[in-house]
């Protein structure tokens, strides 16, 4: 069976838009990143799947079915972003709380630490009188400071 030129011409543009149909879903398909092996290993099933992503029909049908799926991803989008939102407050809020209870924890540190010193202060205040007071009623009764005499005990603790 012998070709004439028109089948001949019409055989090679074909060819030629197969060729250029082809390289344009090469081009597509390399932008998905994947290794060789795997590129190789898909590329019969790439170039059916692009083939038919290329002879999807566009019937009113399906562009429904599309909003409606592009809607539904949307809200989705908007759902996820409000709930990430409402986290971030809470954790803000948490962080702001922690950060309220150490604040109050160290005040409370630093007013125990005043009233630690302040009270180590009068009983050092206290002992000095004491001994004070026990020298001085050593001296009216005459006795030596040195002794330990259970009668100037007893008046002290009377004092």
């Amino acid at each position: 069976m012998r070709f004439t030129k028109g089948d001949d011409s019409k055989r090679k543009e074909c060819a030629k838009r197969q060729l250029q149909s082809r390289m344009a879903q090469a081009n597509r398909f390399s932008q998905i990143p994947m290794s060789k092996c795997m590129r190789d290993l898909c590329k019969e099933e790439d170039y059916t799947f692009l083939n038919t992503l290329g002879k999807q029909d566009k019937s009113p049908e399906s562009t429904c079915q599309e909003s409606e799926c592009q809607e539904k991803q949307e809200d989705r989008i908007r759902r996820r972003l409000e709930r990430e939102q409402l986290g971030q407050e809470k954790q803000r809020e948490i962080e702001e709380r922690q950060k309220e209870k150490d604040e109050q924890w160290k005040s409370h540190v630093a007013e125990l630490t005043v009233q630690r010193k302040t009270i180590r202060a009068k009983l050092d205040r206290l002992r000095e009188f004491r001994d004070f007071q026990k020298q001085v009623v050593l001296q009216d009764l005459g006795l030596d400071p040195d002794s330990a005499n259970e009668t100037v005990k007893h008046l002290l603790m009377r004092l």
